[in-house]
């Protein structure tokens, strides 16, 4: 245990050092909120990736293919198909729009009133939904290692809200790159140790008939074989269009405004959509070896959901001395990336779009110097993590607090309503600018009955009942106001043509933005990644079988060849940027003599 515990807390400082060299790359408020608009497409999309998972997947979403086999992958599948349009045309799109931040995007296609509805209640909802994961994280880590709860998110949280403050945006994707790096090293190491552990995939795939399995580990499920009637054909398709549609709404925007331009942002998406077809396969093989070798072992554990422990459970079976650490950081990562990312996007909506609409209610119209809006950006950085540890200490105090049941309830209630009209907004050109209120309150209608019925005559809809209605109602409610697109001002008229127009015009990014920083990205995080690599290999100082041994010069060397690319990449980059530069003085130039 003290190797494991020395391992996370290596991880753990190489966070806040990433953290501090990125800062040096911060000059302004779109350094520190979207990189600049700089990040490069294997940069970006490693952490759109890493942003998309959490310690859940290895935890929730384990116990789900522990239980029920392959069904649980339809989340995944449809994240892919949304990467998918993302890589198609979608990243494009939104990078496009050449917003800073996710509430821009609404700015700019409905207009100020609901960006403000919109920014308030992202930064009323959000910090909860960053505090519950850092909650969870500390649990994990005191069932792991007995680490006191409250200890747990002091340090975790100190260490998230450091890198977030002093390198912004730049540092959520470094160390996002970073944690992509460990954790599919050694997840790509307990998926193949599982099925070595099994006897091949020939075995593997055995057990799918046997009678013990079969039912269970059927891909769509019969009625009532599982609670709310979970992995059924219905639940199957509205879990699918749910994942979908969250993101290809306005909001999800922001995970491509850090690109150089729409080619990046498609090349990112497209990694993004590899990265996780490629995880999913590699995530849910563990738990699934876990119930067919070790199903009583686990389930006679003393935890309140034994099969959450399934996937760690067989990495302690299969990985040699030394690396489960290494896991355990790699869980850690999947948390903290998530966290670190909506942090950085709460700060970027708070210091973009209310700070300056607050400027002009009190009359100030003179604009921030770029230092000063640096230091309000880290100043937000502080604060609101702060908020977010302080509401997660309240959590282990008072599990039962108000806070906590207020925020699932409203979140259910209104965050499938919430995204319906920013669906609609992005895809259907022609609606009036009322009609953003009007779809969300209809498709309120739904969400707020089911949670009548259950709390008046105890009748509980099933989450895929309540969606079914909500995307019925939305549709419904769509359709009753394109009529009165006709009737809209003609300033509302104008708005909407120049977001379509800007939307589908391409970056010049040489022209808009100026010499990339693509040079930096690539030598920062080539000897992160080869320091990373070089570090795995002290493992083998370790007493180990020859079998671990060659585990940990898999890890070691996976991390070394990410690392020797880069490196190659940046000698390329170099070259590449001294004619950018060369190019832009000439273009210059020929401003001046015009």
């Amino acid at each position: 245990m003290t190797l494991e515990i020395a391992t996370l807390g290596i991880y753990l400082l190489l966070m806040p050092v990433l953290g501090y060299v990125f800062s040096k790359l911060n000059t302004n408020l779109s350094d520190f909120v979207r990189g600049g608009g700089q990040g490069t497409w294997w940069l970006v999309g490693s952490s759109i990736l890493m942003s998309g998972i959490s310690a859940f997947t290895f935890t929730g979403n384990a116990s789900a293919a522990f239980e029920a086999g392959p069904t649980v992958l339809i989340i995944y599948a449809a994240n892919v198909v949304a990467l998918g349009l993302g890589a198609w045309f979608l990243g494009a799109w939104f990078r496009q729009t050449r917003a800073y931040t996710r509430t821009d995007v609404v700015r700019l296609r409905f207009g100020v009133a609901i960006e403000q509805f919109n920014a308030y209640t992202v930064v009323a909802l959000n910090p909860i939904a960053a505090s519950i994961q850092l909650w969870a994280l500390a649990v994990f880590a005191n069932s792991i290692f007995g680490i006191p709860v409250p200890v747990g998110i002091i340090v975790i949280g100190l260490i998230v809200i450091f890198y977030s403050t002093t390198g912004g945006k730049w540092a959520v994707m470094a160390t996002d790159f970073a944690q992509s790096l460990i954790l599919f090293s050694i997840t790509i190491l307990v998926a193949v140790l599982s099925i070595i552990k099994i006897g091949g995939f020939g075995e593997f795939f055995s057990f799918f008939g046997d009678p013990r399995f079969a039912e269970d580990f059927k891909f769509i499920k019969d009625p009532g074989a599982f609670p709310t009637d979970r992995f059924t054909m219905k639940w199957i398709i509205v879990i699918f269009l749910m994942s979908i549609y969250q993101q290809i709404a306005l909001t999800s925007a922001d995970r491509y405004l850090t690109v150089r331009d729409g080619k990046e942002a498609r090349k990112s998406a497209a990694l993004a959509a590899v990265l996780m077809a490629f995880g999913a396969m590699i995530w849910f093989i563990p738990p699934m070896v876990a119930r067919f070798l070790y199903q009583d072992e686990i389930l006679a554990q003393s935890v309140e959901n034994p099969a959450n422990t399934s996937y760690a459970y067989i990495a302690q079976q299969v990985l040699p001395n030394g690396l489960m650490g290494v896991m355990i950081a790699a869980m850690f990562s999947a948390t903290m990336s998530s966290m670190d990312s909506g942090l950085n996007a709460q700060v970027g909506v708070i210091a973009r779009n209310i700070v300056p609409a607050l400027r002009r209610l009190f009359g100030i119209t003179k604009e921030m110097s770029d230092r000063s809006s640096l230091i309000m950006c880290r100043f937000l950085t502080l604060m609101l993590g702060l908020l977010i540890m302080t509401y997660s200490i309240l959590f282990t105090l008072n599990k039962e607090l108000i806070l906590f049941d207020a925020y699932l309830m409203v979140n259910s209630i209104i965050g499938i309503p919430l995204g319906f009209p920013l669906v609609v907004g992005l895809w259907i050109k022609h609606i009036p600018r009322w009609s953003f209120f009007w779809i969300f309150g209809v498709c309120l209608v739904p969400s707020i009955y089911s949670f009548y019925l259950n709390f008046a005559h105890d009748i509980q809809w099933t989450i895929q009942y309540r969606a079914m209605w909500i995307f019925i109602f939305g549709f419904v409610g769509t359709a009753v106001s394109l009529p009165f697109y006709r009737y809209s001002s003609k300033e509302f008229k104008e708005l909407t043509e120049t977001f379509f127009k800007t939307m589908h015009t391409p970056v010049d990014f040489l022209k808009e933005i100026g010499v990339s920083k693509n040079y930096q990205q690539l030598v920062i995080l080539s000897r992160t990644s080869i320091g990373i690599g070089l570090s795995m290999l002290l493992f083998l100082l370790v007493p180990n079988s020859l079998g671990g041994r060659i585990s940990i010069l898999f890890v070691g060397g996976f991390c070394l060849t990410v690392g020797g690319l880069l490196h190659w990449g940046s000698r390329v980059e170099k070259r590449k940027s001294e004619r950018d530069s060369e190019r832009l003085a000439s273009l210059e130039n020929e401003n001046v003599a015009e």
